[in-house]
């Protein structure tokens, strides 16, 4: 009963071991071929659960999803006008043909990735010394990956393999370059900063000169204006007094003579040296010969 019981296990066990040497399961993330005796039987490309001969046959699996080649290393290219830059890109790709792919590179991944690698860097050489610098830089950036994706494409599909994308992360001049790059630019805005302020002082001599004529032709009309005022006020004053001098001749002329004593004595040490005959006392000598008829 023992020895039966034994057998019955071990017979479970090894249709157990039989039936894992026969059923894999092929994941939706995966491509698969059967390989009989080292020849290609079939390529299982949906997911699901398959047979396969133990012992006769054998599986490999392929990842279908997107694959990042990415280089460590920047790399030197030179553009059409002879200068160097130093590209840094990355590649999108992924496996289509899971038995072409195995055929050309024997499913090795770093094998494919130096073909792919090979190929872009070919491609991007060709296309940079097409360009100027700003035409990689920001001109024509895409244009030229959008045209770089297509050729890399058509190489790689001779693997198996399809280029999903190129992309340049980055595009700058080797540090020696850089230096005399930054030096140029750094004269070239300070020539542009100094003529700036050349024009600026210029400018602004201009408008002082502006100015200034401005201001002596405003003080020279402003003095011609006043002089033309005091003038007419002058010949209106005059006027005035010549009217009332011809009304009242003689009481003005009496006036005019008490002005004159009193501008002519304002101090009590004042001195004028005349003629006793002189009309400066005409008024005094006619007060004083009133004043005698008044006393007689």
């Amino acid at each position: 009963m023992k020895a039966g019981m034994n057998i019955i296990a071990a017979t479970f066990v090894a249709v157990l071991v039989l039936l894992g040497a026969t059923i894999f399961t092929v994941d939706q993330r995966q491509s698969a071929i059967v390989f009989q005796l080292g020849e290609i039987r079939e390529v299982i490309e949906e997911p699901g659960l398959y047979f396969k001969l133990p012992l006769i046959q054998n599986v490999r699996y392929f990842d279908r999803r997107i694959l990042t080649l990415d280089n460590p290393e920047p790399e030197r290219f030179i553009t059409s006008e002879k200068k160097n830059v130093l590209v840094d890109s990355f590649t999108k790709w992924r496996i289509v043909d899971p038995k072409l792919y195995y055929i050309s590179v024997a499913g090795d991944e770093g094998r494919a990735k130096t073909r792919l690698s090979q190929t872009v860097n070919a491609g991007l050489r060709e296309e940079f010394g097409k360009r100027t610098v700003h035409d990689v830089v920001s001109g024509e950036r895409n244009k030229v990956m959008e045209q770089m994706r297509e050729k890399a494409d058509l190489d790689a599909r001779k693997i198996g393999v399809q280029i999903v994308d190129v992309r340049v992360k980055r595009v700058e001049l080797p540090s020696d370059v850089s230096d005399s790059v930054y030096r140029r630019m750094d004269a070239e805005r300070k020539r542009v900063a100094n003529e700036l302020r050349s024009e600026g002082f210029a400018e602004a001599e201009k408008i002082r000169a502006d100015a200034d004529k401005q201001r002596e032709v405003i003080v020279a009309e402003a003095y011609r204006d006043a002089q033309k005022m005091k003038g007419e006020g002058d010949a209106r004053a005059t006027a005035i007094y010549a009217q009332a001098f011809e009304s009242h001749a003689e009481f003005y002329a009496f006036y005019r003579s008490l002005e004159a004593y009193r501008n002519s004595f304002r101090g009590k040490s004042d001195v004028i040296v005349v003629e006793p005959g002189s009309d400066f006392f005409k008024y005094m000598k006619s007060m004083g010969r009133s004043g005698d008829k008044a006393g007689k």
